[in-house]
């Protein structure tokens, strides 16, 4: 970690880059925080904003626009027959096929749109189209697990299309936020992110994320662009002086090493929790070094670490939230602590808020409707912060 360099510049208003004109960053580092024993592909990304006279808080994100696999591109050409240079309308207006399906269309998932009409052009396509009768919604969500487009295409030769009619079954690629996992005070010239590289493979394909895939594989080669995002509800404590507790397993620890940083060239008082887990200790700690300086720094206050895979039974960071029940309380009744929790949506989040809520109806002798009603006060106080996906 670089030495902390304040105060921050202000970003000009005379910057000529927005949301359809993203500035065009140099991805300068791409390295690998996952061991090589590690089941997942974790990378740190650092893209260089030189010239850019933008601005981004800790806590906001950053949108980047990814493009195509270009090796996929040339497989659904080639399936279509064509040549790539055709000439089409797609989502941005005129351009040709090759460049609609690397730029500017979502060339991965299905529409519903595509797969009606393969159901009409393909000589036999019976199950595809019963499964699209409203009734069997989650069958084909079944069904569709783990397949894209090319597959459809390669299965059903006899379904033809022009290059326009095909370009218009598809969604126009959208642009993937990533929490920032710095601060401008720190790196006054630069974003980082913390990214799993999404790969598995699924009906004897490999199958990849778009813009994770595009960071680790071909971002080095091309501009990256950029563009921030704003998240004034995931924002630290106006007051420097306040506690916070934050939750980030996995990927989730971007903004806290954002926050951190922050805290420190800032030479903020507040005093910092922070709970990370993963699933192996000795190839899944990510931003372990930083962590450490941190600790011995004083900036870090307590770290709790949860290893999910590190012994029979699994240890998720609502366990150590629970081990550690009396001190939260304290922080949070006692000492006007400030809550955040950041990552996955569909279980982490959930479970971490029931630890929560346990904590605060046990620890404060509560019910469990007082318990409710108190969470959901933290949550109108803005005391209480999700960044949750």
């Amino acid at each position: 970690m670089p030495e902390v360099t304040t105060p921050l510049k202000p970003a000009t208003s005379t910057s000529p880059y927005t949301r359809s004109n993203p500035f065009p960053g140099k991805l300068v580092v791409n390295r690998r925080l996952s061991g090589p024993e590690s089941a997942k592909d974790t990378r740190h990304f650092e893209i260089d904003l030189t010239g850019w006279g933008l601005s981004f808080e800790v806590g906001d994100s950053m949108a980047v626009y990814p493009t195509n696999d270009p090796d996929l591109v040339e497989e659904i050409i080639r399936a279509l027959g064509g040549k790539g240079d055709e000439p089409v309308k797609g989502p941005k207006g005129d351009t040709t096929l090759g460049e609609a399906l690397l730029r500017d269309c979502r060339i991965t998932q299905t529409t519903p749109k595509f797969l009606k009409a393969i159901t009409k052009r393909a000589n036999s396509a019976l199950l595809l189209k019963d499964l699209l009768e409203l009734e069997r919604k989650e069958d084909l969500e079944r069904y569709l697990w783990g397949m894209e487009v090319i597959d459809f295409l390669n299965e059903h030769p006899s379904a033809k299309f022009s290059p326009e009619e095909f370009v218009g079954l598809l969604t126009k690629l959208q642009p993937r936020l990533y929490s920032v996992a710095s601060s401008l005070r720190v790196h006054p010239e630069q974003v980082h992110f913390i990214v799993d590289v999404i790969r598995y493979e699924s009906h004897g394909r490999v199958r990849k994320g778009v813009a994770s895939s595009f960071l680790a594989e071909r971002a080095d080669k091309v501009p990256v662009p950029v563009y921030p995002s704003s998240a004034k509800h995931f924002h630290l404590p106006e007051d420097p002086d306040t506690p916070i507790i934050m939750v980030g397993p996995g990927t989730g620890i971007a903004p806290f090493r954002a926050y951190l940083q922050e805290r420190m060239a800032l030479g903020a008082k507040g005093k910092n929790w922070l709970f990370f887990g993963s699933q192996r200790e000795k190839c899944d700690y990510a931003y372990k070094e930083d962590f450490d300086r941190f600790k011995r720094e004083g900036i870090l206050t307590r770290l709790d670490c949860a290893w999910s895979r590190d012994q029979a039974h699994k240890v998720y960071v609502q366990h150590r939230m629970l081990e550690n029940a009396a001190k939260i309380w304290k922080w949070i009744d006692s000492e006007g602590a400030q809550f955040f929790v950041c990552g996955d949506a569909r279980r982490m989040a959930k479970d971490v808020d029931a630890a929560l809520r346990r904590i605060v109806q046990e620890q404060g002798g509560k019910s469990v409707g007082e318990a409710n009603g108190y969470v959901e006060k933290l949550k109108s106080d803005k005391r209480y912060k999700r960044d949750v996906y």
